[in-house]
């Protein structure tokens, strides 16, 4: 058989790879609807998913995940039949010592991000260096490897960035389920694992922790790296987070190095799994926030609460995230209203589905006036400048980036006593924590800020000293830590 058809056969493992994981997960989707459904709906349909033939449905679905997992092995012969075939031409093309030597090892960094507009895919724009890649890419770099980074936009090799590193379309989203894109994400990093002589994936959130371990795992990659920023399977997750999700983290555990996380509870979570050659769970202090670009922010204070039409003892809360489910902002609103304060302004900078759902909820409450969508913003530091407390119910975080650029600020925090907010606020010291459904909550400690102009800068004074620990200097330097003990391993 020629290589053609050992090519031919690879793919249509890799197929056979992908739909049954696709065909393993679909009966647990009914359990998710059902979920999120509730009432008299959900529960006629969960006394249907546990009748008696349902079962034989999620017995099935096991068969395919286990029928997926067994292609990828399969999937081995190529390499195998591939390196049998060449092995006269790599002897003869076998490289000198110096030919070598100069052949530098290869590091890849991935991650999944928002798919962009068709506008930003294909905007020649510079690409701009964020702290989520920042420290890795400067240790890789440090130490001599050659660097390939992800990124999602239109061939991103002819863009530039300010780092000396090779660029390639990881075309890796945040949807688990979108298939065709994950498969092209799979594709596209097989290929830079096939040409650029790769040791070293570091592969970051869900999905591009799935494809770089699935990738690294087919290409034998000497060292797999997975960055968690916030297992999906937290305390108080639904069952499905909890069960599948948490079950496949184990799974692929099995192919990873090491495991850094960003918070405690993560941190303890992934100490129970049986990671590769006994590999270790590294503890890291978020992707780092520069400080100094909250420096001066305060001279922007009054010209940006004009700019807001607030008056001077206004007492002006913010958030920023996106208008979904995820971050619960009806709470936040129901609190407003429960405070019963008509100097409380709360500006919301984000954009997402729930917009007009929260809009007709603060009408509602009769609090419309003092609700303020602000939508996308681009001067967020200026207005977290302008604002006296920072308001964040969210139920599910890693660790918050928003929070942290609160805290930067000088700003006290009303917040979620979730994983995340609680490794950067200590209660009563950076703010407050709440019960994450309980708006009464949440009033009571807005009006404890309100009516106090000194607590409010005592607390923002414990949080600017509090952040330092969170900067990017110390992440870089945790990083290079990490890297040291990993690649020298």
């Amino acid at each position: 058989m020629n290589k053609k058809w050992f090519r031919i056969l690879n793919k249509t493992y890799a197929a056979m790879m992908f739909a049954s994981f696709f065909a393993g997960f679909l009966p647990v989707i009914p359990f998710v609807i059902a979920l999120f459904i509730g009432g008299e709906t959900g529960a006629a349909m969960y006394k249907f998913l546990f009748s008696d033939y349902y079962p034989w449905v999620i017995a099935l679905g096991s068969l395919s995940i286990i029928v997926g997992l067994l292609a990828m092995y399969v999937g081995k012969i190529e390499d195998l039949s591939l390196k049998s075939m060449k092995k006269d031409e790599d002897k003869q093309a076998e490289p000198t010592d110096e030919e070598q030597a100069e052949k530098t090892k290869g590091y890849v960094f991935i991650a999944n991000g928002t798919k962009p507009s068709r506008e930003k895919w294909e905007s020649r724009e510079p690409i701009k260096i964020s702290n989520f890649s920042y420290p890795c890419l400067l240790a890789a770099l440090d130490r001599g490897y050659t660097v390939y980074l992800g990124v999602n936009r239109k061939d991103p090799e002819e863009l530039e960035y300010p780092l000396p590193v090779h660029k390639f379309d990881q075309h890796s989203y945040r949807s688990i389920t979108a298939f065709r894109d994950n498969y092209i994400a799979y594709r596209n990093l097989c290929k830079v694992l096939k040409e650029g002589n790769i040791e070293v994936i570091h592969c970051n959130t869900p999905v591009g922790g799935l494809v770089g371990r699935l990738a690294g795992k087919r290409y034998k990659i000497k060292k797999v790296i997975y960055t968690a920023h916030g297992f999906h399977f937290f305390k108080g997750a639904p069952l499905f987070n909890r069960t599948v999700l948490k079950w496949a983290e184990r799974i692929m555990a099995h192919w990873t190095d090491a495991i850094i996380t960003m918070n405690r509870e993560d941190f303890e979570a992934a100490k129970k799994f049986k990671i590769r050659k006994n590999g270790r769970v590294h503890f890291v202090h978020g992707v780092g926030i520069t400080l100094s670009d909250f420096e001066g922010m305060s001279a922007h204070r009054d010209e940006k609460r004009a700019e807001l039409s607030l008056a001077e003892d206004d007492i002006m809360l913010i958030s920023m995230g996106d208008l979904v489910d995820r971050k619960n902002y009806d709470t936040a609103i129901r609190a407003i209203a429960e405070a019963n304060n008509p100097k409380l302004h709360y500006f919301i900078c984000g954009r997402g589905p729930l917009l007009e759902t929260l809009q007709q909820l603060a009408e509602s409450l009769g609090v419309a006036q003092q609700i303020h969508f602000l939508g996308f913003r681009t001067d967020v530091r200026q207005l977290l400048s302008a604002a006296d407390i920072f308001l964040f119910s969210t139920k599910q975080e890693g660790l918050p980036r928003s929070m942290m650029e609160a805290m930067a600020s000088g700003l006290p925090c009303v917040a979620s006593k979730i994983r995340g907010n609680v490794d950067l606020i200590e209660d009563g010291v950076g703010g407050y924590l709440c019960d994450t459904l309980n708006y009464a909550d949440y009033a009571d400690k807005i009006n404890r800020l309100a009516n106090d102009a000194a607590l409010r800068e005592t607390i923002g004074k414990n949080n600017l000293e509090t952040i330092k620990q969170f900067s990017v200097e110390t992440v870089t330097e945790e990083i290079k830590q990490i890297y040291q003990i990993e690649l020298e391993r």
